[in-house]
């Protein structure tokens, strides 16, 4: 039948996919623009479900903020490549997200990928959505919400890394300069009492090892221990690590000076503990080479 240019206009304005593809979609439903967005939206999700499996180590962090209320979402959102990482309809459905988790404040991901979006969405079905279009996968990896009592310091590092500081106390510059600091020096606790006790039993076993080796008496090993672990203990904890701006100021005694007390943070990094596949490029390119036979001589 006889597709015309504007009902494909039409359709690639609703689906936001090729002219090809929604020519062929018009095709197959004779024509009717409902039925052929219906049926493009379950091949897209037909499409997202097999790209579910490939790995999403790109992305961008983003930051959404309600200065009023002193609260944030941060949120990582994934795709396979850099190249799409900065594609505009991904970094504004990254956005999307965001705001939609300080908006709805979910309990976790599963609550957040139901949360419906301004157009009446939901988060997954506009990431299935995004996926068909794209021809990634697309993951809504993790997401926080963080609330301040009095300052809240937010930090975007380009979009690879975000960081939020929740401040009793102090001002809402020294806020930003924690997060700040935050994203730069990525401390694993708040202070040495925020250790767990079995994180701090295995770097004390390995640093009695280490110490044990040196042939030193057991009294001299027992505070070489110790020292070594206070300051492996000052470099993860955020209130022993040495400020970005004043190196030769502990974060803790600049709380200290500014009568003000961290609470909590958060820090996000794209791709941060995810496994990447490591292609080998030469063994790809053999296995082609032998694959195809000999080569023709003239």
């Amino acid at each position: 039948m006889n597709i015309t240019a504007d009902a494909v206009k039409q359709l690639r304005e609703r689906t936001g996919a090729g002219m090809m593809e929604c020519k062929k979609a018009l095709v197959e439903t004779k024509g009717d623009l409902d039925a052929a967005a219906e049926l493009m939206r379950k091949q897209g999700l037909a499409k997202a479900d097999k790209k579910a499996t490939r790995v999403a180590a790109e992305g961008v962090i983003v930051i959404a903020r309600d200065s009023e209320r002193r609260v944030a979402a941060l949120a990582e959102i994934n795709c396979e490549t850099d190249f799409v990482a900065r594609e505009q309809d991904f970094r504004a459905f990254a956005q999307a997200v965001a705001e939609c988790a300080l908006r709805e404040r979910p309990a976790d991901l599963a609550a957040l990928s139901a949360s419906l979006l301004p157009g009446g969405e939901s988060v997954e079905e506009r990431r299935r959505a995004l996926v068909a279009k794209i021809g990634e996968n697309i993951s809504v990896r993790r997401c926080v919400v963080l609330e301040a009592p009095q300052h809240l310091g937010a930090y975007l590092h380009g979009t690879r890394i975000g960081a939020l500081v929740a401040l009793q106390g102090g001002s809402a510059e020294l806020a930003h300069d924690l997060a700040m600091h935050v994203a730069a020096s990525n401390p694993r606790y708040r202070t040495v009492a925020d250790v767990p006790a079995e994180v701090l039993e295995k770097e004390r076993a390995i640093l009695a090892e280490q110490a044990a080796g040196e042939g030193k008496p057991p009294e001299i090993v027992a505070k070489m221990v110790e020292g070594r672990l206070r300051k492996s203990l000052a470099e993860i904890t955020l209130a022993g690590q040495p400020f970005v701006k004043d190196p030769d100021v502990t974060i803790e005694k600049l709380l200290r000076g500014a009568q003000a007390q961290v609470l909590a943070f958060e820090r996000f990094e794209v791709g941060a503990g995810i496994e990447k596949k490591q292609d080998d490029f030469v063994a790809e390119v053999m296995a082609q080479v032998k694959s195809a036979g000999p080569a023709v001589r003239h």
